[in-house]
C-alpha cells in the first residue's frame, strides 16, 4: 500500500511538473488565439462609432422638437399678451343746434403735424365754421366807417352789445368827425360811462375825430399806415375798419381770436402781432376777414374762454383742444350762447341774413 502510494505521488508530481511546464505554452496559445479572435472586434469598432455617430447626430433634432410642456407654456404667453390698442378716433362731427353725441375719446394732440397738415387742418375749421355762421358779420352797428373806427375803440374791456347800447345817443348828438372833436369831454364821458374805463376813451375818441379833420379831411383813411396813427387805433381796430368799411382783407387779433387759435394748435404765439402774421400764413389773403368772424363768432357762442361747450362743437373731430370743456352733449347744450340757445345777439341792427337765419336783434340799452 505504501509503496503503490509513493511511486502514485511521484507519477503525480512529475505530472504536475509536466504541466506546469506546458503552462506558458498553452498561455501563449491562448493569448494568440485570443488575438486572432479579438482582431475581428477591433475592426468592428469604427462600425459602433459611426453608428454612436448616427445616434448622436439624430439626438439634436429631437431636442428641438418642442415638448408638451413648452408648447403649452408657448399657448400661454399668447393668450396673456394683451391685445393691441384701438386707434382713438374724435366724435364725429356735431352740430351746435342739436348736439349729436360725441364719443368718449378726445381728439390726438397734433403734436409733430406737418406744416402741410396743419394748413389742411386750419383751412378745413374755417370751411366748417362757415356752414355753421354763414351769416357771420361784425357785431358792431355802424353806417359809416367813422362809426365803425369809433365803435371798435370803445370796445376795448367790454362787450359789442353794451357798445350798440351806447352808440346810438353818441352818434345822435355828435354824428360827423368835426361835431365830436369839438365835443365836451364831460359830456362824451356821460355817454360813454356804460362801457367802460370811459374817461381814457372819451380822449381817444375825440382826439380820433380831431385827428381826422386835421390830417385826413374829416375822412376815415383807408389804408393801414394811416389808421393806426390815430389815437386809440391799433393795428386790431384798424383791420377790423380795413376789412369791414373798405372791403380789404385783415384779421382781427381779439381775445377770442388769440384763444381759439392757440387751442387749435394754428400757433403757439402769444403777442398779437406775430398771431397775425402766423395765422394769415395758413389762408389765403381773401379769407382773413371772414375767417375772423368765424373764429370769434365761434369763441362767443360755443368754444367759451372757461367753459368751453365740447359736446355741441360742430369742428371737435378737428379740435386738440377737445375734452377741456363739457362733453355731454345735453349740459354743453345749457352753455350755447346768443342765436344758438335762442338769445337775442349783440346788434340792435343787425343784416337781414342774420335774422332770416333764425337770429334776434338785441334790445336797446335800459330795455331789460
Amino acid at each position: 500500500m505504501g509503496e503503490q502510494g509513493s511511486d502514485g505521488g511521484r507519477k503525480t508530481a512529475k505530472a504536475a511538473k509536466t504541466a506546469a511546464a506546458g503552462a506558458p505554452d498553452a498561455a501563449r496559445e491562448a493569448a494568440s488565439a485570443s488575438g486572432r479572435r479579438a482582431a475581428p472586434a477591433r475592426k468592428a469598432a469604427p462600425a459602433r462609432k459611426a453608428a454612436a455617430g448616427k445616434k448622436a447626430a439624430s439626438a439634436p433634432a429631437k431636442k428641438a422638437a418642442p415638448s408638451k410642456k413648452a408648447s403649452a407654456k408657448k399657448a400661454a404667453t399668447l393668450k396673456k399678451a394683451p391685445a393691441p390698442k384701438k386707434q382713438l378716433v374724435a366724435p364725429k362731427k356735431a352740430t351746435a343746434s342739436v348736439p349729436a353725441a360725441p364719443a368718449k375719446t378726445v381728439a390726438a394732440h397734433p403734436r409733430g403735424e406737418s406744416r402741410t397738415a396743419l394748413v389742411r387742418r386750419a383751412r378745413r375749421i374755417n370751411r366748417e365754421l362757415a356752414e355753421v355762421y354763414p351769416y357771420a358779420h361784425p357785431e358792431l352797428d355802424f353806417d359809416n366807417p367813422f362809426q365803425l373806427v369809433v365803435a371798435t375803440v370803445l370796445s376795448a374791456q367790454t362787450t359789442d352789445l353794451r357798445v350798440n347800447q351806447t352808440t346810438p345817443a353818441l352818434f345822435a348828438k355828435y354824428p360827423t368827425p368835426e361835431d365830436l372833436a369839438a365835443a365836451d369831454p364831460e359830456e362824451v364821458e356821460e355817454i360813454l360811462r356804460p362801457t367802460g374805463f370811459f374817461r381814457a376813451k372819451t380822449k381817444s375818441v375825440i382826439g380820433l375825430s380831431k385827428a381826422l379833420v386835421e390830417q385826413f379831411g374829416g375822412e376815415v383813411p383807408g389804408r393801414l399806415e394811416d389808421l393806426v396813427k390815430l389815437p386809440g387805433v391799433g393795428r386790431k381796430t384798424a383791420f377790423v375798419v380795413l376789412g369791414n368799411a373798405f372791403g380789404r382783407p385783415g384779421i382781427t387779433v381779439d381775445t377770442h381770436f388769440q384763444r381759439l387759435v392757440r387751442r387749435w394748435k394754428w400757433t403757439d404765439e402769444t403777442d398779437p402781432d406775430k398771431i397775425e402774421a402766423a395765422v394769415g400764413a395758413l389762408f389765403p389773403k381773401s379769407d382773413w376777414t371772414d375767417l375772423s368772424h368765424h373764429v370769434i363768432w365761434h369763441g362767443r357762442r360755443i368754444c367759451h374762454a372757461r367753459k368751453p361747450a365740447c359736446g355741441a362743437c360742430p369742428i371737435a373731430p378737428l379740435c386738440p383742444a377737445y375734452g377741456e370743456g363739457e362733453t355731454d352733449p345735453e349740459k354743453a347744450k345749457k352753455l350755447l350762447k346768443y342765436e344758438k340757445a335762442g338769445q337775442p345777439g349783440q346788434r340792435l341792427k343787425p343784416p337781414q341774413a342774420y335774422l332770416d337765419a333764425g337770429g334776434r336783434a338785441a334790445p336797446p340799452l335800459g330795455a331789460g
